[in-house]
């Protein structure tokens, strides 16, 4: 993952996670007082406790008469751990209101699909321009409302991006939506928050906020097929490409390669990692997670690919010719 991406609730971004951050202010300040009360009323407890020695004999007493002195504290205590109950079931629903209530008009739509190890992005068609697909990287610009459609393509899967929402699991056969706004530019680490097997841990993504000019202009880019490749060894790396397996887990948009079984690597070279995080977007890791990619992601569904050094060479720089 992009070493400068943050992921962090306290650290909010956007209005939604500033209002999640509210919610955890208040819960942990009532959490901390209830905490020390609880202390301080062992701590009395233990001071006024009466002393005695091995041979002094068992108070009783109690399981004759009623212990008022105790109850009468025990009954107020219980009066306040049910308010303060209240009160946080209360400050939660008004937290879930202004979530909801984020206006959307002029919104940015993504459908994004999880897959067992890895996040599928599309992008919807809008002015006037095609609709396009990439993995594991988000753009979004800066103050513009963005609803994502979740969708899980096997098991339960969670999108979790705390810098700018809270979580939304997502169920396989089910289609919901969650929608946030970037405030401020940077990169936000995303994550699969719901256990979904043995790569949990490496279902990673990213989420770019881009200012407005600069989202657009990333956007434009996306919408066009890959470049002709400009000299031979790469046009031999694409040749490599297509008469192996990759074309046929692959989409590479303005090439025959129309697989649909892994990410689409149209503009892989413009994408900070690869392997849904795991690994930084380099010539050197992309090399080893082609030759070998369960020695970088055990349980990965993408098999190793055996080629010569120099066919293995070539594919690579075609690769980063993907921009």
């Amino acid at each position: 993952m992009n070493p400068a991406a943050m992921q962090s609730a306290l650290s909010p971004a956007g209005i939604q996670a500033s209002r999640v951050l509210d919610l955890w202010h208040v819960t942990l300040t009532v959490c901390c007082v209830v905490f020390a009360a609880v202390l301080l009323a062992c701590m009395i407890a233990l001071i006024r406790a009466p002393r005695g020695t091995p041979s002094t004999p068992a108070d009783l007493s109690g399981n004759e008469s009623p212990e008022r002195k105790i109850s009468r504290p025990v009954i107020a205590a219980t009066i306040v751990s049910a308010l303060l109950l209240v009160g946080l079931l209360v400050a939660d629903v008004v937290t879930d209101r202004a979530l909801s209530r984020l206006p959307v008009a002029n919104a940015l739509h993504i459908e994004v699909t999880g897959y067992q190890w890895w996040w599928q992005a599309r992008y919807a068609p809008e002015g006037g321009g095609e609709g396009f697909t990439l993995a594991n990287e988000l753009h979004v610009p800066v103050g513009r409302p963005v609803v994502v459609s979740l969708v899980a393509a096997d098991v339960i899967h969670t999108f979790w991006v705390p810098n700018l929402h809270g979580k939304k699991d997502m169920i396989p056969g089910q289609q919901t939506t969650i929608a946030f706004r970037a405030d401020r530019a940077g990169a936000y680490r995303g994550q699969c928050a719901e256990f979904c097997g043995y790569e949990h841990a490496l279902m990673a993504f990213s989420v770019i906020a881009d200012p407005p000019a600069q989202y657009e202009a990333w956007a434009a880019r996306q919408r066009q097929n890959a470049p002709v490749p400009a000299d031979a060894l790469a046009l031999h790396g694409r040749d490599v490409f297509l008469a192996n397996d990759c074309a046929r887990c692959h989409t590479v948009r303005g090439t025959p390669a129309n697989g649909t079984v892994g990410p689409d690597l149209t503009h892989l070279a413009s994408r900070q990692t690869i392997a849904a995080g795991t690994l930084v977007n380099d010539a050197k890791n992309l090399s080893a997670w082609i030759t070998d990619p369960p020695a970088h992601k055990p349980g990965v569904m993408m098999p190793a690919t055996r080629l010569s050094p120099h066919d293995l060479q070539a594919l690579v720089v075609w690769l980063d010719t993907l921009k």
